[in-house]
């Protein structure tokens, strides 16, 4: 099993310039829809997330936390407020999340919502400022609540080990994602 993780984690590896395609004209539900899966750094946080959020096996408070402040972010994106260092705090959700997957790490639940809180606005940001109409948010909206429901059950089914080589391949993935940007 340990083969099969590195070879995963080395295909991601390839996989960073695809970050965000070009979304030209597109930004209706179906572009929003789209767009968590077309973007590494989107899909592997939200997967993360929800793998995360399944390791720990509590409530859906994470999951319903994401998704607010992924909705708030968004909207301050549409509004044309920007984050400094947006693309490189994208990828580093993805190694932190990978870290606390590796780790195991258990935070109370409050801390755990406040840290995929922030890591939800900073996504809702980009994903504000990419696709700023009202329908493509509710399309990334719907995208993302599959992706971390996706991570959720299989955060609950994986056994604890390869749930660990997971996170550090996410982990591996969001170090080589921000040397990219």
């Amino acid at each position: 099993m340990t083969k099969t993780a590195a070879v995963a984690a080395l295909c991601l590896l390839a996989l960073p310039a695809m970050a965000h395609p070009g979304h030209g004209d597109s930004v209706g539900f179906l572009a929003g829809f789209a767009h968590p899966f077309t973007g590494i750094d989107h899909l592997l946080a939200m997967l993360g997330v929800g793998l995360w959020g399944g390791q720990q096996r509590r409530s859906l408070a994470q999951p319903a936390t994401f998704l607010g402040m992924m909705l708030l972010g968004a909207l301050a994106g549409m509004a044309g407020l920007t984050v400094p260092g947006l693309e490189t705090g994208i990828a580093a959700t993805v190694a932190l999340v990978g870290l606390a997957i590796a780790l195991a790490l258990a935070l109370p639940n409050w801390l755990g919502m406040l840290l995929v809180g922030v890591f939800a606005l900073a996504h809702g940001n980009a994903h504000g400022q990419e696709l700023p109409a009202a329908s493509a948010a509710c399309g990334f909206l719907l995208a993302s609540a599959t992706l971390l429901c996706t991570g959720r059950c299989a955060g609950q089914v994986l056994a604890g080990r390869v749930l660990r080589v997971a996170g550090v391949a996410l982990t591996a993935a969001g170090v080589v994602l921000m040397g990219v940007n």
